[in-house]
């Protein structure tokens, strides 16, 4: 078997999402994704990577994966040649699956679990929806309003939101409540008015559910050291789950002292790239919880290295999804496998939103849980609807 083709695919209204078809002599396709930069990560894949690709065998994904990010500019980051590399190993692991007759789950090992815990990432319809990512810019409030709009929930009605999620069995959320804050001050300091305004989503929380909600901070990394730190400690009452990204993901050493000075847990996130920089934070005792995005850090491939050496230092591994639904498909498929799986990231906006408008099928998540993927490969496929829409562009290498 040789891949003959390699096909991209974006829409303008998903402007940041880019799929891929990794095609074969056999017929087989392989489907993947990433997220942010579409457009540079679609010219790398095919001014770049497609010619150390066309002709080879999809099923030697190791040594893909090394080649693609055996270059110059691919070391252990989160740009252009990763995110390439992340969408294309993801459909050659979906292509793998589909020759084996077998869910992707399966050829990681198979199930650790029968259902997994999500938690639910409070972003509304419309978030990341546009080429903006840039915390706040992208909140899009405002305009036509779906029946999930957690971002404005959580800043005006968090009680409320909680006693909701609850309802659907739904036991934790992440929020980011301090990224106004952040954006006004550049990160420098947060003054004692907008310290108030921030908490008070927590206080409405635990007055509404006491401690049957568990609550993860997102930061964005907006923050300096200083000011991280006091946010921690006027934070430690609602005892949070986790905080997350509170300062930028580059100093090991000051995220080692930020995780010293509280007793909450420090996630280091999707931000971070591939097991080398991860080393780096564990090393120095950065970090209790990983978090990795597949999209983002290397595909499958990397993923269960990051995942399989956070286990060595005996921390637990939470996948990341707040970008499209084949991201999320290949997360669940990744949790599923990994014994140090603590909960999964979702975003019920998306899910039982726009991820609908645009593939076959979506995780199963009921009552709090999610449920491995059926089907061969990922599970997941492209609307034929997409391929009709006049939003539609795409480039194509081929032998």
């Amino acid at each position: 078997m040789k891949i003959t083709a390699i096909k991209t695919y974006r829409l303008e209204e998903f402007a940041n999402v880019l799929w891929v078809h990794v095609e074969t002599d056999a017929g087989i396709t392989g489907l993947g994704e990433t997220f942010y930069g579409a457009g540079a990560v679609e010219a790398h894949i095919h001014d770049t990577l497609s010619a150390r690709l066309l002709g080879q065998n999809p099923l030697n994904i190791e040594a893909l994966h090394k080649e693609m990010l055996n270059l110059p500019n691919a070391q252990s980051s989160t740009g252009v040649e990763y995110r390439a590399a992340s969408a294309i190993d993801i459909a050659l692991w979906d292509l793998f699956g589909k020759v084996c007759g077998q869910p992707v789950h399966q050829m990681l090992g198979g199930l650790c679990f029968d259902k997994l815990r999500v938690y639910n990432t409070c972003a509304g319809t419309r978030y990341v929806r546009t080429n903006k990512i840039k915390p706040v810019d992208t909140w899009n409030l405002g305009g036509d309003e779906g029946p999930y709009e957690d971002l404005d929930a959580f800043m005006n009605r968090a009680g409320e939101l909680a006693e909701d999620l609850l309802s659907n069995g739904i036991t934790a959320m992440k929020i980011w409540p301090f990224d106004p804050a952040a954006m006004e001050n550049k990160g420098l300091f947060i003054t004692a008015e907008q310290m108030k305004t921030a908490i008070r989503p927590f206080e409405l929380i635990r007055e509404a559910v006491g401690d049957r909600m568990e609550i993860m901070v997102e930061f964005h990394s907006l923050w300096n050291l200083p000011t991280a730190k006091k946010i921690a400690r006027a934070l430690e009452p609602f005892q949070p789950t986790w905080y997350e990204d509170s300062i930028r993901m580059n100093s090991p050493q000051a995220l080692a002292e930020y995780a010293a000075s509280t007793d909450v847990w420090t996630c280091a996130s999707e931000t971070l790239g591939s097991r080398y920089a991860y080393k780096e934070f564990l090393d120095r005792d950065a970090t209790h919880v990983v978090m990795a995005d597949l999209c983002w850090t290397g595909g499958l491939t990397e993923g269960r290295k990051i995942a399989a050496m956070a286990e060595t230092y005996h921390r637990p591994f939470a996948p990341h999804d707040c970008i499209g639904p084949v991201g999320f498909a290949a997360a669940i498929h990744m949790s599923f496998s990994q014994p140090n799986t603590l909960i999964q990231e979702s975003v019920r906006a998306f899910y039982r939103g726009w991820y609908k408008e645009l593939v076959t099928a979506v995780p199963k998540i009921e009552n709090g849980y999610v449920y491995p993927m059926e089907g061969l490969g990922l599970g997941v496929e492209l609307l034929p609807a997409v391929f009709d829409r006049p939003d539609l562009s795409g480039r194509t290498s081929a032998l």
